[in-house]
C-alpha cells in the first residue's frame, strides 16, 4: 500500500490532505480536509440518497426502473433538488391537509416527486405507477431515516444507553422533587 502525504503549507492553511492508495493505483481511500463542510454535508446527503433510491429500485424492480448506475445517481441529485426547492412550497399549500392528516399526507408529497422524477427522466429512470412511487417513496424516507440516524447527518436521532437507570430524584421535604400546590 502506498501513501502519498502532503504536509502542511500556507496554501492549505495548517490542514493535512492525504491518499492512501493501494498496488493498483486505486484510491482506496482519502481524507480531504480541504473540502468545505457544506460540500461534505452535501455529498454524504447525496449518498444517502442515492442508496435509498437505490435499494428502492432493488426491492421494487419491477416497477422502479434505472438503466446505468450514472441514472440513478441523476436522479437521486434531481430528488435531492426537488426536495429542496418544490417540497416546502407543495408542503404550504396543502398544509390543510397535512394539519388533517397529522402529516401522513407527507408520503403523498414525497411519492408525487418521485413520480415526477420518473417522468422527467422516462427514458433512463422511470417510476410505473403512483402506487408504486408511493411504495418507492415509503422505502426512500425509511432507508434515509435509518442511515441519517447511523451517520448523525439528519436531525432525527437515535440514542441506545445501556446500564442500570440513574436513581430517582429525592421528593422528600427538602428535596428536588416535583411540587403540587393545592
Amino acid at each position: 500500500m502506498l501513501e502519498i502525504r502532503l504536509l502542511t503549507s500556507a496554501a492549505t492553511r495548517g490542514r493535512q490532505f492525504f491518499v492512501t492508495c493501494n498496488w493498483a493505483g486505486r484510491v482506496s481511500s482519502f481524507l480531504l480536509e480541504l473540502m468545505s463542510p457544506k460540500l461534505k454535508k452535501f455529498l454524504q446527503s447525496w449518498a444517502i440518497n442515492t442508496l435509498a433510491v437505490g435499494l428502492a429500485g432493488l426491492i421494487m424492480h419491477n416497477h422502479i426502473h434505472y438503466q446505468k448506475p450514472v441514472y440513478l445517481l441523476a436522479a437521486s441529485l434531481l430528488l435531492g433538488i426537488l426536495n429542496s426547492i418544490l417540497k416546502p412550497i407543495i408542503m404550504l399549500l396543502a398544509l390543510p391537509l397535512l394539519v388533517l392528516t397529522l402529516g401522513l399526507f407527507m408520503f403523498v408529497i414525497n411519492a408525487l416527486l418521485l413520480y415526477f422524477v420518473g417522468f422527467l427522466l422516462n427514458p433512463y429512470f422511470s417510476v410505473d405507477t403512483f402506487g408504486s412511487a408511493f411504495l418507492g417513496a415509503l422505502i426512500i424516507s425509511i432507508v434515509s431515516v435509518v442511515l441519517n440516524s447511523m451517520t448523525g447527518t439528519g436531525s432525527s436521532r437515535v440514542e441506545f444507553r445501556r446500564g442500570n437507570r440513574p436513581p430517582p430524584r429525592d421528593s422528600g421535604p427538602g428535596g428536588t422533587g416535583p411540587v403540587i400546590d393545592v
